[in-house]
């Protein structure tokens, strides 16, 4: 994709890049790149690269504006203080979740500073449950009170202890979950042109979207660098339905390269913590992993240089509705670190997808 950079707006059409109080810069959008190839994808994929799927959903998108504008509707209401169980009772949500899914409970997880709600769910087949506690968590994606951005993370069981790959069937009803409570879902799951991209690229028989989350990235908001590497997942697909988002993906060897790249030509004075750890570049891949990687988050994160650096080497994307990012997160060594800034004054809804190869359904 051809992005230009530049450190204070020179047209109308330059777009602000700004996250949780910090001024990156100005970009415009001069050429979007073409569809590529399956086998081109494939390839992509095999070398740990970030695959980008221009407008590929454009031809469903209109199909699902009703619920991507009852999703923006729920998003703001819980932007607000409502309760999210209390919203997931009324009508329109009772009616999707029913008779599959039963509300049975909620917790507000204050051992999680950024989590909002949780609320919890039974599956039902018939007369009889076939799980419990399903679970759709609403988070802030920041302490920061200028940034509204949301998500809502679908999964089961007991949060960073349980092994969800172990239990694929209560994994499968709460992807389900997801669709009943965000129906757009089917943007990305029921999409022929991309399951059969996704499926060639994975060389399997169907593709599972497990671990859901729909993130609304706000104005001031989006993501810092991160990977979402999870045992059974082969990696991550991110749909953009509404709004617009500024990304920065790259593979973690090429983040190493850069980091080292970038510190070579900075002040000498600069970064000495991470310059230390730099010099032993498995100490400094091992650094990132740790919770708490403050000195390199001051880098990657928070240093507007470090982020026209990575766009000026071509790790830029910028999603609007229908366009798709494909990102392999296969091993801590491999996988592809990621960020997101919301551009533009909307908040606009986006579907993060764990991959998974999976067999035809009725086979064994």
């Amino acid at each position: 994709m051809n992005i230009s950079y530049s450190i204070t707006s020179e047209a109308n059409e330059d777009l602000p890049l700004s996250r949780r109080g910090i001024e990156y810069g100005w970009i415009k959008v001069e050429k979007r790149p073409v569809m590529p190839t399956a086998l081109a994808v494939k390839r992509a994929w095999q070398n740990n690269e970030t695959i980008f799927l221009p407008a590929i959903l454009a031809d469903t998108l209109p199909f699902y504006q009703s619920d991507i504008a009852q999703a923006n509707r729920l998003m703001g209401q819980v932007q607000q203080g409502a309760e999210l169980s209390e919203l997931l009772e009324v009508e329109i949500y009772d009616t999707r979740l029913q008779p599959a899914f039963e509300l049975s409970g909620c917790s507000y997880e204050d051992n999680d500073g950024q989590a909002i709600e949780k609320v919890i769910f039974d599956s039902w087949e018939g007369d009889e449950m076939v799980a419990d506690n399903l679970w759709c968590k609403a988070s802030w994606l920041s302490f920061h009170e200028e940034d509204g951005s949301l998500r809502f993370r679908f999964s089961f069981g007991i949060e960073g202890y349980e092994d969800v790959a172990a239990d694929p069937e209560r994994q499968d009803l709460a992807a389900k979950l997801t669709d009943a409570i965000f129906p757009e879902s089917a943007a990305v799951t029921r999409h022929p042109g991309l399951n059969a991209m996704l499926q060639a690229m994975l060389d399997c028989e169907r593709v599972g979207f497990m671990e859901r989350i729909v993130y609304f990235n706000a104005p001031n908001g989006g993501a810092q660098m991160h990977h979402d590497v999870e045992r059974g997942h082969e990696g991550v697909v991110f749909a953009q339905l509404s709004g617009s988002t500024f990304w920065l993906a790259l593979a973690k060897p090429k983040l190493l390269d850069e980091i080292e790249a970038f510190l070579a030509e900075a002040p000498a004075d600069k970064w000495p913590q991470l310059r230390e750890l730099a010099a032993d570049r498995q100490a400094l891949s091992e650094y990132l992993e740790e919770p708490d990687h403050e000195w390199a988050e001051d880098l990657i994160d928070r240093t507007p240089g470090f982020s026209r650096h990575l766009l000026e080497r071509g790790y830029a994307h910028v999603l609007e509705p229908g366009d798709v990012l494909l990102m392999p997160q296969q091993s801590l060594d491999t996988c592809v670190w990621h960020s997101v800034i919301c551009l533009g004054d909307e908040t606009g809804e986006g579907l993060s997808f764990a991959l998974k190869r999976m067999q035809k359904e009725g086979s064994a």
